[in-house]
């Protein structure tokens, strides 16, 4: 008998999954459940809207969608429209990719400020994303501190800092750009409480920054060592560490005033209280030293004169009604992807928000290979009850068909050059949907 699989969450890790199951030699009927009307979750608002090779992974992704044995099922959300517990009555199994939407809190002094944006908010607002199109951040600044040296603070930076042309082949929304470009930002900083060597970013965004049109980036010759050092790295950690190096190295022999912007980057520096009033003015910063592979404050204090500030320091998940939750880790507790009876956790609610988007496909292999070990034969309804209660609730779900019409009237409204428009709202998608 066919085994009925529930996916919580269409991103990376619930598409993997999918397919991983999709290849098995199983008969599988795979239900994906998406809380918004659009799939794929952070490739369509994560990623950012000038990186549209990255994003072309959504047609595989698709693809996997619109299988025969699967169908999607948008604009339900579990939680509100039904329950996780209802899920698992209906289904032999289940899968939660409900990733890690929220941002960590900095948690120093002032950061409840007009002109605080966590990253994950501020990435949503210029990539569309329904519940953030009104963030409305204060971009009436010249100096931006953006708090992270990882890919999402550099993508953020770059944003920041790219002219209307150099963003015109990406899909940035007309209300993010207007913002942006009428900003009087000359001057970002990323700021790290480590060194150059601990960053997180990869060579490939590092040198994307050093050939902005109107930007120049900058780093301070004295906070870059002359090597790698003896680190307990593999060999290929070790060439990507010194590669960076190699980048960064080049940045500090630009000058400021090469070009009319500038991006900084800061290392050894660890925030430690917003200033201003009401509205940021400023940021108070502490001088570190690595002491054991941990930053540790020297004591000395500076300041940067900034308008914004955009803590890049990692997303978290939040809890799963039904489902256990580490408060700590900010993940779902689980022995390498199974949580409970036939309940199995992929992704950033599995291990955290680490990695690029392909990093998600072991999870998917892995929860597959669970699922088909634990039910050995189909026992529950599945999608003719999903679809039961749905309909009972007068629930208005977007199938794979619906998804389709949205993006074709989202790439037929696209400016020249530019992949597609997004629609900015549920309501608007919904109207696209039943043809209004």
């Amino acid at each position: 008998m066919t085994i009925s699989v529930a996916i919580i969450g269409s991103g990376p890790a619930g598409c993997y999954t999918a397919d991983a199951l999709l290849k098995s030699d199983v008969d599988v009927q795979i239900d994906v459940i998406d809380r918004l009307p659009t799939p794929f979750g952070l490739i369509r608002a994560g990623v950012a809207p000038d990186h549209q090779t990255t994003k072309k992974i959504q047609k595989k992704f698709g693809t996997t969608l619109a299988d025969p044995s699967v169908r999607y099922f948008g604009n339900v959300d579990v939680g509100r429209d039904i329950s996780l517990a209802e899920l698992r009555d209906m289904y032999d199994a289940v899968v939660l990719a409900v990733g890690a939407p929220y941002d960590h809190k900095l948690g120093i002094s002032g950061e409840d400020k007009t002109g605080v944006y966590g990253s994950a908010s501020f990435v949503g607002w210029y990539n569309a994303h329904p519940d953030l199109r009104d963030l409305n951040p204060a971009l009436d600044t010249k100096a931006v501190a953006v708090i992270g040296v990882g890919n999402v603070a550099i993508d953020v930076a770059r944003v920041l800092v790219k002219d209307e042309a150099e963003m015109a082949d990406s899909d940035l929304p007309a209300y993010a750009a207007k913002a942006i470009q009428n900003s009087p930002i000359t001057d970002v900083y990323i700021i790290g409480r480590r060194g150059p060597i601990e960053a997180k970013f990869t060579n490939v965004e590092l040198r994307e920054m050093g050939k902005l049109e109107h930007c120049v980036s900058l780093v301070d010759a004295d906070q870059l060592p002359d090597d790698v050092g003896d680190v307990d790295l593999s060999d290929r950690d070790k060439r990507l560490k010194e590669r960076n190096l190699n980048t960064l190295k080049e940045f500090a022999n630009s000058k400021p005033n090469d070009k009319p912007k500038r991006v900084h980057f800061v290392f050894y520096a660890s925030p430690v209280e917003i200033l201003g009033g009401d509205k940021v003015e400023g940021l108070k910063l502490e001088r570190t030293k690595i002491e054991e592979g941990r930053a540790v404050g020297t004591g000395e204090f500076f300041e940067i004169d900034c308008g914004l500030v955009i803590p890049a320091i990692g997303y978290r998940a939040t809890p799963v009604e039904g489902a256990p939750f580490d408060e700590r880790r900010c993940v779902v507790p689980n022995d390498d992807g199974r949580v409970d009876d036939r309940l199995y956790a992929v992704g950033w609610i599995k291990r955290g928000p680490t990695g690029v988007i392909a990093t998600n496909r072991p999870d998917g292999e892995i929860a597959a290979k669970h699922i088909l070990e634990d039910v050995q034969s189909g026992e529950k309804p599945g999608r003719s009850a999903l679809k039961k209660l749905l309909a009972k609730k007068s629930i208005q779900v977007v199938d794979i068909a619906g998804w389709q019409k949205i993006e074709k009237i989202e790439n037929e409204s696209a400016k020249p050059q530019a992949p597609r428009l997004k629609f900015e709202t549920v309501d608007d998608m919904l109207a696209a949907v039943n043809g209004s």
